[in-house]
């Protein structure tokens, strides 16, 4: 353990258990279910910066791209059997038309030898056919519910992406904000792992009902994964 981890208290990240299925977050912010050879991954937004272009905001627009090899990279440390995204894949309905060749043949080598299952998310509610893969509402896995938006309605451990969580620790004095992984002993928000996707601090309101006081944050840290105890965790 580092001095900045002795002083925030952190420990390097580790597998863990959502009722019965084994997980194990990795530090481009997919999550790996090794008993079921599947890579889930939340919060693509492909072509967000070519979505902000056509209403005149300029971004550098090497979004897709960047996040594509992200996912790519992540594929090839687990070789899955299935992938699985958790909604808001596509940033809006256009963006299919948008997407340009070489991100569209990245795509396709992602999916290539593998089951693909698109989660439809508030962003791409209808994916269509040439995207390749499976649409559908939600998941199940070992009696985890798999699904874009998380939920309150009943007692079933839960998989969700849609907040984008980000945590904010002090470290050797300065404040440091990074994705994260929102965990409870029924719960994993995962992190966007779109390029331009941000995040939304889970000392938020909005993660409040979800975890109460059960929440620690798995974060995406410079080479290694940190649990963060709740008790360390700044508001922005």
């Amino acid at each position: 353990m580092n001095l900045a981890a002795k002083e925030t208290g952190e420990v390097a990240a580790e597998a863990f258990m959502l009722g019965r299925l084994a997980l194990v977050p990795d530090l481009s912010g997919a999550l790996y279910l090794p008993d079921e050879r599947t890579l889930v991954v939340a919060d693509l937004h492909l072509e967000k910066g070519s979505a902000y272009a056509a209403r005149g905001v300029l971004l550098p627009p090497y979004d897709s791209a960047a996040t594509l090899r992200l996912l790519g990279a992540a594929i090839r440390r687990y070789q899955p059997a299935r992938v699985v995204a958790l909604g808001d894949s596509f940033h809006d309905g256009g963006a299919e038309a948008r997407i340009d060749d070489a991100c569209l043949a990245s795509l396709r080598a992602c999916q290539a030898g593998r089951d693909w299952l698109w989660i439809s998310g508030n962003h791409d509610p209808a994916i269509s056919a040439a995207m390749g893969g499976t649409v559908v509402d939600e998941f199940h896995l070992r009696g985890v519910r798999l699904r874009h938006e998380p939920s309150l309605a009943g007692a079933m451990p839960e998989i969700a992406g849609h907040l984008h969580p980000a945590a904010k620790v002090r470290m050797r004095g300065r404040a440091l904000r990074r994705r994260c992984f929102a965990l409870s002993p029924s719960r994993c928000v995962m992190p966007a792992m779109g390029a331009y996707a941000g995040g939304l601090n889970v000392r938020d309101a909005a993660f409040r009902p979800l975890f109460g006081l059960g929440l620690s944050a798995h974060l995406l840290g410079d080479g290694r994964l940190f649990r963060i105890d709740q008790r360390l965790l700044l508001p922005d």
